[in-house]
């Protein structure tokens, strides 16, 4: 039977120096994950980060968990639970450390406030955007890699005046970005969005930019109503 001991309230950064039988600490985090390959976090959540006489575990809010052995004679060499190679880097410096999966990376923050900032904000869904700094707010359909659209993401909307048929949408993506979105003369841009492709069903827009970010953006949120 393994067991983990826990020592709470002892500086996040003694975790990287350890010692025979030395006590764990346990640390809340925060864990961006990046699919193997990419520069954007495809989430940024909650997690749990110990140490126990080498071995690492990082227990995340979504309930994926890591248990990381080390292995050979080279410092930040692990193997996981199902005994597949990870590295441990040190690219963040003192904000936290980066571990290197098969299939993605784990970037591990010991700052978590900007989480529980989020989370002061569950009254309202579409936080950031409030209705005190823009016409109108939503939730729109939205996701990341392809256009599968299972995500929402909170819009402020500036409208024109009502004959012009025109928009300005700052939309958070689902990687923590912000986008703008702007309508006009029956067309979307992007300023500095890169390459965007768009088209409409019947009263909605389906908007792609860069073939990794996809959106649907109902024609209410445009013209009002």
């Amino acid at each position: 039977m393994n067991y983990r001991l826990y020592s709470q309230g002892l500086p996040a950064l003694l975790l990287l120096t350890t010692a025979p039988f030395a006590l764990a600490d346990s640390t809340r985090a925060r864990c961006d994950i990046y699919a193997a390959g990419s520069d954007h976090a495809s989430a940024s959540i909650p997690c749990t980060f110990s140490q126990y006489q080498g071995n690492v575990y990082i227990d995340r809010s979504d309930g994926v968990s890591y248990e990381l052995v080390p292995t050979g004679d080279v410092a930040g060499n692990f193997v996981d639970q199902d005994g597949k190679a990870v590295y441990r880097q040190s690219g963040l410096g003192s904000d936290g450390l980066i571990f290197r999966m098969p299939d993605e990376s784990v970037y591990v923050y010991w700052d978590a406030s900007s989480l529980e900032q989020a989370a002061g904000d569950e009254d309202n869904p579409t936080a950031p955007y409030t209705t005190a700094e823009y016409d109108a707010t939503t939730l729109l359909p939205c996701s990341l890699g392809d256009p599968s659209h299972n995500k929402s993401c909170p819009a402020g909307i500036r409208r024109g005046s009502p004959s012009s048929g025109s928009a300005t949408i700052h939309v958070t993506a689902p990687d923590g970005s912000e986008r703008v979105l702007e309508f006009a003369d029956g067309g979307v841009t992007s300023p500095g969005g890169g390459e965007l492709t768009w088209g409409k069903q019947g009263d909605e827009w389906y908007i792609g930019i860069e073939n990794r970010e996809f959106y649907v953006v109902p024609e209410a949120a445009v013209f009002g109503g």
